[in-house]
């Protein structure tokens, strides 16, 4: 289920491919104090009530650490890392908002690391080098990052495919074309393209020259 406020942020004909959030286990840390001490409240107060009816009162106490859980659970629901056909978002915030994303055209590397831990549990690091102004975008503590990692290159390659300027019956200048053979070489480094089919895009805006 995605939110409203998700769905204002996407263009014309732009489509969400994946949302991920960073690991549970980070949840667990956040709230963790605070299910330790709705454990000692309520048994505190069950046994209090033994001796004295009035300590039913002390109930009360439980606002409090209910209260800052479901913060700190919806703060973690609302940090967002999202891939979309054009783009990955990263979003954040309950009421107030913090959106920065990077359009997958200025995607140029992506770098994952996992601990053992990590490996284990399956979590880690994304980094995303861009040729935008932010550079880098850090994913921290993303829960299957691999998965993230294959949709974002995924959708790096279809937009690749689907854009115009691939086409064969597109119309092009004959200066852009050396640019285009550099980037498509780019995307064939990074493995996004084999070398079959670098070789048969190279071919063809060769033949246009």
């Amino acid at each position: 289920m995605t939110s409203r406020y998700l769905h204002s942020l996407l263009g014309d004909n732009e489509k969400i491919l994946l949302i991920a959030r960073q690991h549970w286990f980070l949840l667990v840390s956040a709230i963790l104090l605070e299910i330790v001490l709705t454990i000692l409240i309520l048994v505190g107060v069950t046994f209090a009530l033994t001796l004295n009816p009035l300590a039913a009162f002390g109930y009360v106490l439980l606002l409090f650490p209910v209260s800052r859980g479901l913060y700190d659970f919806t703060t973690w629901w609302n940090v967002q890392y999202v891939v979309t056909s054009r783009r990955v978002i990263n979003l954040a915030g309950v009421i107030n908002k913090k959106v920065t994303d990077s359009s997958l055209e200025k995607v140029n590397d992506v770098k994952m690391e996992q601990s053992f831990f990590g490996r284990l549990f399956d979590y880690g690091d994304v980094e995303v080098l861009t040729a935008s102004e932010l550079g880098i975008d850090r994913f921290q503590k993303i829960g299957d990052p691999i998965r993230f990692k294959t949709a974002m290159l995924n959708a790096k390659e279809h937009m690749a495919h689907d854009d115009d300027s691939w086409r064969p019956d597109s119309p092009m200048r004959k200066d852009d074309i050396p640019a285009m053979i550099a980037e498509l070489d780019q995307l064939r480094r990074q493995g996004i393209l084999s070398e079959e089919e670098f070789a048969t895009k190279k071919r063809e805006l060769l033949g246009k020259i």
